[in-house]
């Protein structure tokens, strides 16, 4: 369930021969995973590239794709396949020093870390060398290989597994898409829901009017998607209901979890896509953010954490099982401090 961070389209590519001046010009390297094997290049890069069109996808690929030969857009992928699509990066946001890269687990095939809210997971327009797989090189070293195997937004903090060998990265693969890995999450909820437990069974399809990255309720075009909730404990703040709440995701759509619980009635505590105003995200991209749309949101991320991954060992085949408490500024909000 990955969410792009607000970017500008043209920061991704760019035409051949040019690049702003003071523009840093980089090549952001993909390989092919093994479930995309055949698919179109366009098709897979636009599931990589949430935020562009196929069109714009088309052209990236025409003028910024490096490999040894030319790849057209209807260039079947093969698992492995490995290129790259240049890009300009810019003066990049900050992020959570590499201080704040909690490790949870190491060995010669796994790692589990442990992500502050703040820091995304994987290169975007927005950032290059300020991601969690950037500071990977800061932590361990630039030889330390460690791929993540499932993604969080940028916003979201919690527990993220990566492979370190091709044989652990495999197995963590079809672990993930297969429905092998049981994931827990803590969320910071707007009222008190009525009922302990709760269900929210609804069909979840990409894009909305207002946004291309977000994503809508759709029984004609959505795919199934279910999840359950747990109240953990119901608190107020200024006379006003919240609800720390245990959900358990039984599919992996993207955004399932905050647009599930929007749906229910119980919208995230600091959502901007899924929260009190379905103009917030768009203002919030262009720096335009009213002051009063805070204190709004009363929180500067969305609450959401990944609390606890629970899987096989992809290669000794033992089971694993890892948690993670509530960061301190969810915890916070939830006392009331």
């Amino acid at each position: 369930m990955a969410e792009v961070e607000p970017e500008d389209e043209d920061d991704v590519g760019l035409p051949e021969g040019e690049a702003d001046g003071g523009d840093e010009l980089v090549t952001v390297t993909y390989v092919v995973e093994p479930n995309y094997a055949g698919w179109r290049l366009d098709k897979y890069l636009c599931d990589k590239l949430r935020r562009l069109s196929r069109t714009r996808v088309q052209e990236i690929i025409g003028n910024d794709l490096v490999y040894e030969k030319r790849l057209k857009a209807s260039t079947p992928v093969w698992p492995g396949l490995t290129f790259g699509l240049r890009k300009r990066v810019r003066r990049e946001p900050s992020v959570p020093d590499v201080s704040a890269l909690a490790e949870v687990f190491l060995d010669d095939a796994l790692l589990v870390l442990d992500k502050p809210a703040g820091l995304p997971v994987h290169p975007s327009a927005r950032y290059f060398h300020n991601t969690l797989t950037g500071q990977l090189a800061l932590k361990y070293g630039a030889d330390f290989k460690a791929d993540p195997a499932h993604r969080l937004d940028r916003e979201t903090s919690g527990l993220v597994v990566c492979g370190r060998t091709l044989a652990a990265n495999q197995g963590l693969m079809r672990a993930f898409s297969g429905g092998f890995v049981d994931k827990t999450y803590l969320a910071l909820v707007e009222g008190h829901p009525p009922r302990d437990q709760f269900e929210v069974d609804a069909p979840i399809a990409e894009g909305t009017a207002l946004i291309r990255i977000a994503v809508r309720i759709d029984p004609v075009e959505g795919r199934y998607a279910k999840t359950r909730f747990v109240v953990e404990h119901r608190f107020e703040r200024a006379g006003e209901p919240f609800a720390v709440v245990r959900a358990f995701p039984e599919t992996g759509r993207q955004h399932q979890i905050r647009i599930h619980a929007q749906l229910a009635g119980f919208p995230l505590v600091g959502d901007k896509m899924y929260g009190p105003d379905p103009g917030y995200f768009d203002r919030f991209s262009k720096r335009t953010l009213e002051p009063e749309a805070w204190v709004k949101l009363r929180l500067p991320r969305h609450a959401l954490h990944a609390a606890s991954l629970a899987f096989e060992h992809p290669v000794e085949r033992r089971p694993l099982r890892f948690d993670s408490p509530l960061p301190e500024d969810l915890a916070a909000f939830a006392a009331g401090r």
